[in-house]
């Protein structure tokens, strides 16, 4: 995923679903999410493993960290694609590699209790930093492709700031939970908007006749009674769509996080 703020107006890329406001309101919520996550991990559970092979959660919550600080500030966004830009041409590794290896280093001397602070206040930069962004930004095409499950597809910067980066700590907090079995936070005005704007995404990138039920107090139903029937948790829904497994029949069809 690359950030370069150049790039092209180009209507037919990829731009969010949800409205602006509804988009940053759950980006603000799920800065805060993620921090109340982190403030009640145990020295033992910041180094389990997660199902991102590479990290722990200790490095993870580095990452999440470092994405927010990124958009936080203009010089930090600039600092972080220039430096990812000469790592991945050096590596010869994709450009959201270099950019997340990048960010679990920077953060990765930090005492838990500062990243946890720094998350706190980095969050709320953040958020207020994605709504401000005007919108002849927003409206312009990537200047890189994005590579999503083995398909090169075109994404407005709208996409990418109103709705990749909330989904990335959203889904990374699953990660969290997941790993170390504190409680996953989940409501319908906040949970259930994400996962509804990710089954959205589901539906439209397969295009095939289907009956979901997701259950939990983010999950609902969607589809018709034809179609591949599919039954199962909202947070391992978006956990198969998000390629954190193999999967078969239409949840093979992966959606970006």
């Amino acid at each position: 995923m690359g950030t370069d703020l150049r790039g092209s107006t180009n209507r037919a890329a990829r731009r969010r679903a949800l409205d602006r406001d509804v988009a940053m309101t759950l980006a603000a919520t799920e800065y805060e999410r993620v921090v109340t996550v982190f403030e009640q991990l145990t020295p033992r559970q910041w180094a389990l493993p997660t199902d991102c092979a590479d990290w722990n959660v200790r490095a993870m919550a580095g990452h999440v960290l470092g994405m927010a600080q990124m958009v936080a500030t203009v010089p930090e966004l600039v600092r972080q694609q220039v430096a990812s830009a000469r790592a991945a041409k050096k590596s010869g590794a994709a450009t959201i590699d270099a950019l997340t290896a990048l960010q679990v280093v920077k953060n990765a001397d930090l005492p838990t209790a500062e990243l946890v602070r720094q998350m706190a206040a980095t969050g709320t930069k953040a958020a207020r930093r994605r709504r401000r962004i005007p919108a002849f930004v927003r409206d312009r095409q990537m200047p890189e492709l994005q590579d999503i499950d083995g398909h090169q597809e075109a994404w407005t910067f709208d996409f990418l700031f109103d709705v990749i980066l909330t989904r990335d700590p959203f889904l990374h907090r699953i990660d969290i939970c997941r790993a170390t079995g504190a409680p996953m936070e989940a409501t319908a005005a906040h949970e259930g908007v994400l996962v509804d704007d990710v089954v959205g995404e589901w539906a439209e990138r397969h295009g095939r006749p289907f009956s979901l039920e997701l259950s939990g107090p983010a999950g609902g139903t969607w589809g018709m009674p034809d179609g591949e029937r599919i039954a199962m948790d909202a947070f391992e829904f978006c956990r198969a769509v998000g390629g954190r497994r193999p999967m078969s029949g239409l949840l093979a069809q992966q959606v970006p996080f």
